[in-house]
């Protein structure tokens, strides 16, 4: 039978090429995301100016979080942990430094620090002239600096005796250049070279390093030794060969960790996408070849034999298809991951890896759709007696099998189980964790029943139909109805379009809407003052306060903290904003039900009322948390907050905040104007107030464009990948109308000749795909609404999400074009030729 298989496909060309199509596009989209998963798990990063140094020593950034409330627990139960990753850097003592160089086998061992600064207008890293021999830097000319002086890159064109104006920490400052030195590499970013006292002074934190370099005895085993300095190191990271391109951009683990969820979502729905269409596309391929099959049973062939006959060829043809996918995939995943880098997704100088395993997982996935529908497709076919085959070959098959009822009815209760755990439990935008799993579930569900419901849908259109389009539009509904297994396979497809696109898009519509309103809603500042080089100064709050036609003036810091006690199991912390206590009343519309942010100083929180209530906390109590660097810390609850459901912040001083952040000091000061101020008036004294600083000053709207913008990298990603699997799930729907099309060369002759124009049957055609679109658009509407519903009842208090409408009408659209398109120039194509030859033809 196998070789009846190959001789088929070799007789079948055409029949065959939408199976090879939808694979082949199946299992290229699984690789592409695999590639990039594998890219996010790896986080590798080249170092650069760090690469002299065989081992690097980094502060640990995660820490042992209870999985259960330490306090619920006995004292001989076992405590179970896990790691939860701090968002600030972790820096070590200069002690470290000492104590490495006494372990056996290490030769030297270099503290690094590595502070933001602008020189001449641009930016660059500032360090100590003792780090520069972990590139290592050499001198081109002049000598290593002292206090007072830099050595520069030769790139910059400056030479020895040169004086240059350096930002940095919210101050400019003078220094002579001493020198000049260069790279045996290229590197990324430009740094500048300071004595060891001014780089301990710039940097903020004095005694710290952000990395000590360890370089080992000529000879020595570098894993012998990494094993020793991790023991001396304990608690620290100790990093050897690719590993330590993380310790110089931190930013690229971080990074990593967010493709491997981006890849794992999208590849995911990719899976499940591929499922449907592979075995929708595959079912019709078998249900076009029905009477062959037929025919087959009746002349004696087993059905054992029938099924390795079709499973022989879907699998034959899904090896070609996934091979060829195999070997573009990672075309395809270079160019995603290039399109990330280009938008800021992730840092460029992450590497992109793309290994064997994405490929064979992505050919997996494939050949595994390929055998489900073959075993499906061969089981029916086989399971006909052969004095039923004939006859059964002439009628609608029977769809609704009890394992499609069974999984119909787990989707939908699964998916209305979500719906409840959304509008009973969920608060916000997490809505949105438990609303894209439901959009699957719904899909899946309406998959296995879409016959049924397309037969029900077209039975109530007929008679709108008919109205519009005569005789023709009669023709096209009895045609549907008679072939509504096949016409089903048409609408599966357009369903997960339309559903999939409409979900998605709009729920990262909605969330982008929301965050923008919370953050406009809290902020009232009229302007805003940020920096160019690092931080602003912490003295300059007092001097902004100064000027004429200001109401208020406060620091802004963002980061996270983890609550310790009272036990919080949140592995991400919480949201925490750092405000200057004098100024944070006028700059933010943040309402105090209890206590009052004046008192926003030393060690104090302000908490928002919900945590209040789940903790049980109040005025004058305690909290024990753990800041973004890691350092523990006790803060007195001083206010509480009402803030807007699902986006809570705790709110703490900007000087307690601040100095455990990577940068140390605050970004950005929230200004407000008097309300006699126009804040234009106000934004241009602001700019004279602050001239020869280097921050830079802008209005209420450059706030808000900044905040737009970074949500708009979110966005971005989720329109990308959600564009793939759609861009995927057309090609499918193209691919399935064209298939159903072209079989109906013999129908289209017949009708000809009985009587009906060329004309008319395009216009029959036309009806038929414009039936098949409406119906896919209904039920993919109602998959969406499934997910988009309970979510935007939740976040927004609202049935319907926000965004334009045009979005919706623009899927739609496309999704009617494509199914017109896809059905009406296969039947141009089918009727051309006279009308006897196409009636006289083989069904192929």
């Amino acid at each position: 039978m196998l070789r009846l298989a190959f001789r088929t496909l070799r007789l079948r060309k055409g029949g065959f090429i939408g199976t090879f199509i939808a694979v082949f596009f199946g299992a290229l989209i699984v690789a592409s995301c695999g590639g990039l998963m594998e890219t996010g798990i790896r986080g590798n990063a080249e170092p650069q100016r760090l690469a002299a140094a065989p081992i690097l020593v980094t502060g640990g950034q995660t820490f042992e979080l209870p999985k259960e409330d330490p306090a619920s627990l006995e004292p001989d139960d076992k405590r179970k942990f896990e790691d939860a990753r701090l968002p600030e850097r972790v820096r070590l003592d200069d002690g470290l430094v000492s104590r490495l160089r006494s372990v056996p086998g290490v030769s030297d061992v270099v503290g690094e620090v590595s502070f933001p600064l602008a020189a001449g207008g641009k930016p660059a890293l500032g360090h100590a002239w003792d780090s520069a021999v972990l590139t290592p830097y050499a001198l081109v000319a002049g000598a290593a600096p002292v206090a007072g002086e830099v050595v520069v890159e030769s790139s910059w064109g400056a030479k020895p005796g040169d004086v240059v104006q350096i930002a940095a920490r919210g101050k400019t400052e003078s220094f002579r250049v001493a020198g000049v030195a260069g790279a045996p590499r290229s590197i990324t970013q430009a740094a500048v070279f300071f004595s060891a006292a001014d780089a301990a002074r710039l940097s903020g934190h004095p005694g710290k390093a952000d990395v000590i370099g360890v370089f080992t005895d000529p000879g020595a085993d570098v894993e012998t030794v990494q094993a020793k300095v991790a023991e001396a190191a304990s608690g620290a990271n100790v990093l050897t060969g690719i590993d330590r391109g993380v310790a110089e951009f931190p930013e690229a683990d971080t990074s990593g960790t967010n493709l491997i969820v981006i890849a794992a979502v999208s590849g995911g729905l990719s899976v499940m996408v591929a499922m449907f269409v592979v075995a929708s596309t595959l079912s019709l391929s078998t249900q076009q070849r029905s009477r062959e099959l037929a025919l087959m049973r009746a002349i004696g062939t087993t059905p054992r034999q029938l099924r390795r006959m079709v499973l022989g060829e879907a699998l034959a043809v899904g090896l070609l298809a996934t091979a060829l996918a195999a070997l573009l995939g990672p075309i395809l995943g270079e160019w995603l991951f290039g399109q990330l880098v280009e938008n800021g997704v992730v840092p460029p100088v992450l590497r992109f890896y793309q290994g064997w395993l994405p490929a064979v997982v992505g050919a997996g996935a494939a050949m595994l759709a390929v055998f489900i529908a073959a075993f499906v497709a061969g089981r029916r076919a086989g399971k006909i007696r052969p004095t039923e085959a004939l006859a059964e070959a002439a009628v609608t098959r029977r769809w609704l099998t009890p394992t499609r009822f069974i999984v119909a009815a787990l989707c939908f209760g699964g998916g209305t189980a979500l719906a409840i755990v959304t509008v009973a439990v969920m608060t916000g935008p997490i809505a949105a964790s438990t609303a894209g799993p439901a959009v699957i579930l719904w899909a899946i569900g309406v998959a296995m029943i879409t016959p049924g419901v397309a037969k029900v849908m077209t039975a109530i259109l007929q008679w709108p139909m008919r109205l519009l389009g005569g005789i023709d539009a009669k023709l096209a509904v009895l045609n549907t109805r008679a072939g509504i297994v096949r016409a089903a396979g048409a609408v599966t497809p357009i369903m997960l379009a339309v559903g999939i696109a409409t979900a998605n898009i709009y729920l990262q519509t909605t969330q982008q809407e929301l965050a923008n309103q919370a953050f406009t809603e809290d902020v009232r500042a009229d302007a805003v003052i940020g920096s160019v080089a690092g931080g602003l100064s912490p003295d300059l709050v007092q001097r902004i306060q100064a000027v004429p036609g200001v109401a208020g003036a406060s620091e802004y810091v963002t980061s996270s903290v983890f609550l310790e006690k009272p036990y919080d199991s949140s592995d991400e912390g919480r949201p925490a904003i750092g405000l200057t206590a004098s100024g944070a009343a006028a700059t933010t519309d943040t309402k105090v039900t209890q206590g009052d942010l004046t008192a926003l100083t030393g060690l104090t929180v302000a908490l928002p009322e919900v945590f209040a209530k789940d903790y049980g906390r109040g005025l004058g109590d305690t909290l024990s948390l753990r800041l973004g660097d890691g350092v523990p810390v006790d803060v007195k609850v001083v206010a509480v907050t009402s803030q807007r459901p699902g986006f809570e912040s705790l709110l703490l001083p900007a000087g307690l905040l601040a100095p455990h952040t990577t940068a140390g000091l605050a970004p950005q000061m929230l200004v407000r104007a008097a309300p006699d101020v126009d804040p234009a008036v106000l934004t241009e004294r602001l700019r004279e107030a602050t001239a020869g600083l280097p921050v830079s000053v802008g209005d209420r709207a450059a706030l808000v464009a900044a905040h737009d913008k970074d949500q708009a990298v979110g966005a971005w990603v989720n329109y990308l990948l959600v564009g793939m699997i759609i861009a995927y799930t057309v090609i499918s729907v193209a691919n399935t109308l064209v298939m159903a099309t072209v079989r109906r060369r013999r129908e289209f002759g017949l009708q000809r000749l009985t009587g009906s124009t060329r004309a008319q049957v395009l216009r029959m055609a036309g009806f038929e795909g414009g039936l098949v679109a409406l119906v896919g658009i209904v039920l993919g509407t109602v998959v969406s609404a499934g997910a988009i519903v309970p979510f935007c009842l939740v976040a927004a208090d609202s049935l319907l999400p926000m965004g334009s409408p045009l979005i919706y009408l623009t899927i739609i659209g496309l999704a009617a074009a494509l199914a017109l398109a896809a059905t009406l120039i296969p039947a141009w194509a089918a009727t051309r030729g006279p009308a006897v030859d196409a009636a006289t033809a083989g069904s192929d």
